[in-house]
């Protein structure tokens, strides 16, 4: 009978699990749901009673991008696509450089680098973003991509702990065989180290290709009123301002699916390394 018990408990238990997880996860879909329908409706304005459109069409996204009348949403995605690959280019090789240099290597200054690195990855980015613009400023290089592309970049030698934890499972003694064979630690990185290091690559090259899309602050501390260097963030909020929101709120929504278009794609794409990349290694010292 105590046997029995224990299994009617953990069925019961495993049920409320599924219960718990299932309503989560409506509460997570629902958001995306409604943008996606609203994307489609017919119906003007920026709130209706009804959940499901009374009427579908294509409309708002033929107007998003052809109607530049007053928000040119395709230069806002060009932009946005020019920087975020890249800066995905630059700060994968940043920050693939960097863990392989402390995976590999050991001087003297290494552990107090890496800890100073754990540190200052600790403080929110949007700490130094007056003082990033004030740099940026006195270089004549505000109002730019060119200084979206150096800001998304230039912190990627900070975020080296989960690729130097995959290079970390890489058994040293592939370097050894190639040390031995002539290699030098450019050819080790190179033809040894990155072709075994796929999953983590990948892993990088996502999580870099997003930040872009997504980011609003810095975007818009840094551009300002530049409106034709506008990224899509930026972009769509401006189309929930009071004077264009109900105008322009549904073709909002179709700008807000747009984005999602390519990252999704793209995740799809490359699921399975992005996953191996996660669970592939450990931070070690």
């Amino acid at each position: 009978m105590s046997h029995l018990g224990l299994r009617a408990r953990k069925g019961i238990a495993d049920t409320l699990c599924y219960v718990v997880l299932i309503l989560l996860s409506i509460l997570w879909v629902f958001p995306i749901v409604w943008v996606v329908l609203t994307s489609f409706r017919a119906e003007g304005g920026s709130f209706v009673t009804n959940f499901i459109p009374k009427t579908f069409t294509l409309q708002n996204y033929v107007n998003l991008f052809a109607d530049t009348s007053v928000f040119s949403f395709g230069q806002w995605f060009a932009n946005t696509a020019f920087v975020a690959v890249c800066s995905c280019l630059l700060t994968t090789f940043i920050t693939v450089s960097t863990a392989f240099v402390m995976s590999r290597m050991r001087f003297r200054l290494r552990k107090p680098m890496m800890k100073l690195a754990l540190i200052l990855g600790m403080f929110p980015a949007f700490m130094s973003m007056i003082a990033v613009y004030f740099v940026l400023k006195s270089v004549g290089l505000t109002q730019s991509l060119l200084a979206l592309i150096l800001v998304y970049s230039a912190g990627g030698g900070l975020s080296f702990y989960i690729t130097k934890g995959f290079f970390d499972t890489i058994p040293r003694a592939v370097d050894e065989a190639a040390r031995i064979d002539g290699a030098t630690n450019s050819q080790i990185f190179f033809r040894i180290i990155l072709p075994l290091s796929k999953p983590i690559i990948v892993y990088t090259v996502l999580t870099t290709f997003m930040a872009p899309w997504m980011d609003f602050i810095f975007a818009k501390v840094i551009m300002g009123d530049n409106y034709s260097k506008y990224t899509v963030a930026i972009g769509l909020y401006t189309m929930l301002n009071r004077e264009f929101i109900d105008q322009y709120f549904t073709r909002f929504a179709a700008g807000a699916v747009c984005i999602a278009v390519p990252i999704t794609i793209l995740f799809i794409a490359l699921q399975k390394y992005y996953v191996e990349g996660v669970t592939g290694g450990a931070v070690k010292g």
